[in-house]
């Protein structure tokens, strides 16, 4: 595990040779699964996730339909060959967990109102594993959703500042994430200037927790921008066909 010392040194440059300020390589692809009725892959760093979004469906069983709305659901899955050790297939607590956060992420920007007693299920394949995949995940299950023709308020663009040798940084990645002093997730809605997702794990000063929150909005911003010039180049190319 690297100190703090080594995840920035003396010029500002993090580990992996970033600035403070600068995200990871970011790529997003959009309608790359024929059977699903929306999708998007991602490579957010050393991230690889894949999402497909199948909806609105008929809810099985009938008996959790709501008469007045559709319902959103999440299953985030790491592959056993995401991470370094083989992980066991079955869904663990953390894979449950980030289900949750992602879905309630998601949510305030879709409407399903107009579809009730249906589901949209947002399925997310996680291929390999580096820090902050929660908000790379939550960025194409958003690209995801927008391809599918679900009605959204906006997409969710998210991304993580954190804390490391007393220093907030942009888009924390696995060792720093590790071996640094903070990590907050947020995803974002730029359009409508709203937080759906603000987690912490670390501590913070107040002043250190709003620099945080900034500059995290600064990069979902950033990847908002990616976001969209996917789904144009998705569409412009059909349009040529």
């Amino acid at each position: 595990m690297k100190t703090d010392m080594q995840l920035l040194n003396n010029d500002g440059i993090r580990c992996d040779g970033r600035k403070i300020d600068e995200l990871r390589k970011i790529t997003i692809k959009a309608g790359i699964l024929k059977n699903a009725n929306g999708s998007a892959y991602i490579e957010f760093g050393n991230n690889k996730i894949l999402v497909g979004v199948f909806g609105p469906r008929d809810v099985h069983p009938k008996h959790l339909s709501d008469t007045n709305t559709g319902i959103l659901r999440c299953r985030y899955h790491m592959s056993p060959f995401s991470v370094t050790e083989r992980k066991n297939p079955a869904p663990s607590r953390r894979e449950i967990e980030i289900s949750k956060v992602i879905k309630e992420a998601l949510q305030p920007s879709v409407i399903l109102k107009k579809f009730p007693r249906t589901v949209v299920d947002v399925f997310v394949e996680v291929l390999q594993a580096d820090g902050g995949s929660r908000c790379a995940a939550l960025n194409a299950a958003s690209i995801a959703l927008a391809d599918a023709g679900i009605p959204m308020k906006d997409m969710v663009s998210a991304c993580a500042a954190g804390k490391i040798a007393d220093t907030i940084v942009l888009d924390v990645n696995n060792e720093e994430d590790q071996a640094g002093q903070a990590d907050m997730p947020v995803g974002y809605m730029p359009n409508l200037d709203k937080i759906t997702l603000l987690q912490l794990d670390g501590i913070l000063t107040t002043q250190e927790y709003e620099k945080c929150i900034d500059v995290a909005i600064q990069g979902c911003k950033i990847v908002y921008e990616i976001q969209k010039k996917a789904l144009i180049d998705k569409f412009f190319k059909c349009d040529i066909k």
